[in-house]
């Protein structure tokens, strides 16, 4: 079974793609950067994407030692800040060209009202028994940054409000109007520090969406709060069914959550106080469980591609859940493919997605083509695009053809580069499957991984008389395809023959 479509560039096309999808990659919680294979998972990302912003949770956890207490000779309480790991993290950060996107929290032990806690390293998710500490320890922590990094680079970082109030085991009984108050306070407490901070809220993931959205804008409006941007997340599969150490969950349809999108921007836009402000993604991935192989495949990638193409219509930004499986929030994982959020997995194997990153990075310049499987870019002369196949059909596969029409071609020979990730071709999940699923792979099995998890590169000329230069591409089941077309000059050297060589 195929799927036929074909495009035609004329000249002077122009397409709208809003493509940010560099500005924020999520991690997990923040301690971990102090950790090697952490780093390492970081830098491959860094060096082949390059993203702008790093947003996790647990900075003032209790692993990364920020707040501590100690009593006077009064009896008085006395707090008291340690920067250390701060410092280490942030140094690991700007040393890959990162700097955070600061999520407040979770709740240090010492400051908190109750004991509830979340995930595998028991962050705190209940509400601080004095707000007066609370944003005195925001205050110092923005402070010492400032005088470390540089006030006029540090107000640049955005800075959101705690994270997904709306669901009970992040904020205690989920507990709307104590949120507010957090919000508020902490609101005017940064901006108390600088007005220059961007602040934004509410962090609220697809539950109960609409009416924290309207609220959260509401209470902001009453009490005369401008927030520089609202956040929220997005996730886009079904409930997922738990076989052992993991979760197998059904993509939903992305067209629906899309949708849902678009109502947050109708509902910000329908304040006239807020009314086009900036949304950001803070989190977004298919599945919101890190033990979901759903994540480790091709399928993932193909998604996650037409995801890349429709996030920017009404969102500033969106932050893929995460760089890398260096990540412990059910726990430390069995084995390298393991279904967690990350564009690594552990063993320093790009996963498919990688690469989807990596391509839509590439696409820079003009828009001249955004179609439903296909973003075609023109920059400096030459054009280059990605195609994908998001068909959940298994057999369904796809051919495009591209035509690109005279003057938008020369006649002459063109090169065509393409990257192919699918099934077949960067794999690296079915690779390790083949060898038995080892759950501690050897060198030589993993540098076997490495290997097969990369795309697969062709090249081939052609040539146009200058009315029409057609490209055609094939898309197996759940493939991204990475394309450039370039003109060429042949520069030979002097008696060498290519012809000749492979008569």
């Amino acid at each position: 079974m195929t799927d036929k479509k074909s495009y035609i560039i004329q000249k002077g096309a122009k397409a709208t793609f809003h493509n940010n999808v560099d500005f924020c990659i999520g991690t997990g919680r923040m301690g971990l950067a102090l950790r090697k294979d952490y780093m390492e998972q970081l830098k491959l990302v860094q060096d082949n994407i390059g993203f702008r912003y790093i947003r996790g949770h647990g900075l003032f956890c209790d692993d990364m030692a920020i707040y501590h207490e100690y009593k006077d000779k009064d009896g008085n309480i006395v707090p008291e800040y340690n920067f250390t790991y701060l410092d280490n993290v942030m140094d690991n950060y700007r040393s890959v060209g990162l700097r955070p996107f600061l999520e407040l929290g979770f709740m240090p032990k010492k400051m908190a009202s109750g004991d509830q806690t979340i995930f595998y390293w028991q962050g705190n998710t209940t509400p601080p028994k004095s707000y007066e500490a609370w944003t005195a320890m925001v205050q110092a922590t923005l402070r010492h940054l400032m005088d470390r990094y540089g006030a006029d680079d540090v107000v640049t970082w955005p800075i959101e409000v705690w994270n997904e109030p709306n669901l009970p085991g992040f904020w205690k009984n989920a507990d709307m109007q104590e949120y507010f108050k957090l919000f508020r306070l902490t609101f005017l407490a940064i901006k108390e520090v600088d007005e220059r901070f961007r602040v934004g809220g509410p962090a609220i993931c697809g539950v109960n969406d609409e009416v924290w959205t309207r609220s959260f804008l509401e209470f902001c409006r009453d009490n005369k709060l401008k927030p520089d941007f609202i956040t929220r997340h997005h996730y886009t599969t079904e409930v997922p069914e738990y076989d052992g150490h993991y979760g197998y969950a059904k993509l939903s349809d992305p067209d629906e959550g899309l949708a849902g999108l678009k109502v947050t921007r109708d509902i910000v836009d329908s304040f006239p106080e807020f009314k086009g402000s900036e949304i950001h993604i803070t989190e977004f991935n298919t599945s919101y469980i890190p033990n979901c192989p759903l994540h480790d495949t091709n399928r993932n990638a193909a998604y996650i591609a037409y995801l890349l193409s429709k996030l920017g219509d009404v969102n500033e930004s969106y932050s893929y859940w995460t760089f890398g499986d260096v990540f412990e929030e059910a726990g430390v994982p069995f084995t390298p493919f393991h279904g967690g959020f990350g564009l690594v997995a552990n063993g320093l194997i790009p996963k498919p997605t990688f690469w989807t990153f990596k391509f839509f990075k590439q696409l820079q310049g003009e828009c001249v083509l955004h179609a439903d499987d296909a973003i075609v870019m023109k920059n400096n002369g030459r054009y280059c695009g990605v195609a994908f196949n998001k068909s959940r059909n298994k057999s369904e596969e796809k051919e495009l053809s591209l035509s690109f029409k005279l003057p938008v071609c020369k006649a002459g020979d063109y090169a065509v580069v393409t990257k192919t990730v699918d099934e077949i071709y960067c794999n690296p999940l079915k690779v390790w499957h083949d060898l038995g699923e080892p759950a501690y792979p050897s060198k030589e099995q993993n540098e076997l991984i490495r290997e097969a998890a990369h795309p697969f590169v062709a090249t081939k000329r052609l040539h146009t008389d200058g009315t029409e230069l057609e490209l055609n591409l094939t898309l197996n089941p759940n493939a991204v395809i990475y394309f450039e077309v370039m003109a060429v000059e042949q520069n030979s050297d002097r008696g060498y023959s290519y012809e000749r060589v492979m008569d």
